[in-house]
């Protein structure tokens, strides 16, 4: 297991190496002069040009790659063009809260999607199944930010139970984690259910029956373990996605988390700030890959880390 997870991090390493090239390098074809920015409207050129060589933007792309790699791997991911702040203290005061956002909307996804996905397989082809079905779709289909919109006029402007912005409490969090993990809801029923059908066609799920377990220890012990397989491998994988979906969801709340401050500071043009945000996410994607594989070891015994 040990020998595993040194490869894996070792295999992750070329592809931080390339997130950040390829970020640092689609950050800085943005249009837009920074330089200028600082400098102000009234600026001259000649004032703009000394920012741009304060700033180090004189200099060739690929030197100021290197340069800003170096600092990567001595924990310096630069300084703010807009407020000269620390990137990597500003990020870690933020995420905190983007976490919890996720968090909060994986418990969503979870609690709907695997019960509802596992009633509808048992009750293929009734009423039941075809409301989980369209529920399934309707999740998926819905883009976030409207969904937002819709609960932040139900629950804040006409009931007023829920505030419509902000952190701090657990209210604060209800509706953005409802608008970013029905999607993963609506995905995670879905397969949910076409794992359980599959799995519950198979001759041991007969054998057992046959030995007169009951349906909920067929279901629950010998069927849903082996079905989650699948799930797991979906779930790690929605976990990232809304660490990115979280940019449009914090930015409709006015959440106070790092995807709507990466979205401020793209309009700004504060190139450290998008790409140490943007190797944040890469970096934590990654590890939820990684835990995703491990974990599948404790739900499949026959998979082994050799």
């Amino acid at each position: 297991m040990h020998i595993y997870i040194a490869k894996r991090i070792l295999q992750a390493i070329p592809v931080v190496l390339l997130v950040t090239l390829i970020t640092f390098s689609l950050v800085h074809l943005m249009p837009g002069d920074p330089a200028a920015i600082m400098a102000g409207e009234d600026a001259s050129p000649e004032t703009v040009e000394m920012m741009r060589k304060a700033m180090g933007l004189d200099q060739p792309i690929h030197i100021q790659y290197l340069d800003w790699l170096t600092g990567v791997f001595q924990g310096d991911l630069g300084t703010s063009l807009r407020d000269h702040r620390s990137v990597l203290p500003t990020i870690l005061q933020r995420l905190p809260a983007t976490l919890n956002l996720v968090v909060a909307s994986f418990i969503v996804s979870f609690v709907i999607g695997i019960p509802v996905g596992i009633i509808s397989s048992m009750r293929q082809n009734t009423a039941i199944d075809g409301f989980s079905r369209v529920f399934a779709l309707l999740g998926i289909s819905l883009p976030n930010f409207w969904l937002g919109l819709m609960l932040m006029f139900l629950f804040s402007h006409t009931l007023q139970w829920l505030p419509a912005s902000g952190a701090g409490t657990i209210y604060h969090l209800i509706m953005p984690a409802i608008a970013l993990g029905t999607a993963s809801a609506g995905l995670i029923t879905r397969l949910t259910r076409s794992s359980m059908l599959e799995v519950v066609r198979q001759d041991y799920i007969r054998t057992a029956r046959a030995k007169g377990l009951s349906e909920r220890t067929v279901i629950y012990k010998h069927a849903m373990k082996n079905a989650m397989l699948p799930v797991v491998t979906i779930i790690g994988l929605q976990l990232g996605y809304r660490l990115g979906g979280s940019v449009i969801v914090e930015s409709v709340f006015g959440y106070p988390g790092i995807g709507r401050f990466m979205f401020n500071r793209m309009l700004m043009r504060d190139f450290p700030m998008i790409t140490g945000n943007l190797l944040m996410f890469a970096f934590l994607f990654i590890m939820i890959n990684l835990a995703t594989d491990i974990f599948y070891g404790f739900l499949d015994p026959r998979i082994r880390y050799d």
